[in-house]
């Protein structure tokens, strides 16, 4: 038997589809295809000469050798995550980086930031958007502002800032603005309403809240992400629908009317980041989050 380890692309492939429990979500992790993955895994398994995986329904199951090996890998792996982090950045001097969605950042922390800057000036805070692929766990990242419903992952220290409420939005340019804005809320099953991939249970949500069947709405025009979708409510070309917060500003500036007002979700924006980096300014930044997404005006 070779005691030589196997290459490392199998080995990454195997402990992120071992942590997945996927193929698909550890090829979109590590931004390469299911084939890959799957190539990958067969080698690993060829190099030790042992099944790793065996199918159970429609998904993988891990083997006795294969837990064995998931065990060691992601203690590993996690150990390299953690050292590399430590030789890259020195905490006490490097900012604060802070990911979340480009949606987020553009229509509520931008225009809050130079207040922020103002109230915690040691704090050096750096903004990283993305759409679904940030993970505070890996190097680069400090924690995440990100929208979700708990229960929350066990390995992270959550901050809950705020119950998420949706509601649907319009803009007076739209079409449809003069027959709308005084209706019930009925009266959007029978819209083309605006949507994004990104939150497609969002719609679905508000209906069932407001009683009606999620099924018979109608859905027109898609975007990819929450940004672009209210960037073309505003444009008029229908009814969006939002997290509040990100709407703020539009409404207080008559750019966006909420006809129907909003409804509170089971989800939480809040902050996370790994237990095992606490970070005293995280505190800091989560009061501080909390009391801006609190204030009236």
């Amino acid at each position: 038997m070779s005691h030589d380890l196997p290459p490392l692309n199998a080995l990454r492939a195997f402990e992120a589809t071992a942590r997945l429990n996927s193929v698909s979500k550890a090829a979109e992790q590590l931004h390469v295809t299911h084939g890959a993955v799957s190539r990958q895994l067969k080698v690993l398994e060829e190099h030790l000469g042992v099944s790793l995986f065996i199918k159970d329904g429609r998904g993988l199951k891990l083997t006795d050798a294969g837990i064995r090996l998931r065990d060691a890998s992601g203690e590993a792996f996690e150990r390299l995550r953690t050292v590399c982090a430590e030789l890259t950045q020195n905490t006490a001097d490097a900012p604060f980086v802070l990911g979340c969605s480009g949606s987020l950042l553009a229509r509520w922390f931008i225009p809050r930031l130079g207040r922020l800057n103002t109230d915690l000036p040691d704090l050096r805070l750096h903004l990283s958007a993305g759409e679904g692929d940030l993970d505070p766990r890996r190097p680069g990242l400090d924690a995440l502002l990100v929208f979700a419903e708990p229960p929350w992952p066990a390995d992270m220290q959550v901050y809950e800032l705020a119950s998420e409420r949706i509601g649907p939005v319009m803009s007076p340019r739209f079409a449809g603005y003069e027959r709308l804005q005084n209706a019930p809320p009925a009266a959007l099953l029978s819209e083309p309403l605006l949507r994004t991939t990104s939150r497609p249970q969002a719609w679905p949500s508000w209906a069932q809240q407001r009683g009606l069947e999620a099924k018979a709405l109608k859905y027109g025009q898609g975007f990819e992400h929450l940004y672009y979708l209210l960037e073309a409510a505003v444009a008029g070309l229908g009814v969006a629908i939002a997290p509040e917060p990100l709407v703020t500003e539009d409404l207080k500036a008559g750019r966006l009317v909420a006809p129907w007002g909003f409804s509170e979700t089971p989800a939480q924006l809040a902050l996370w980041l790994p237990k095992r980096a606490a970070d005293g300014r995280a505190r800091q930044l989560a009061q501080w989050l909390k009391n801006e997404l609190h204030q009236t005006d």
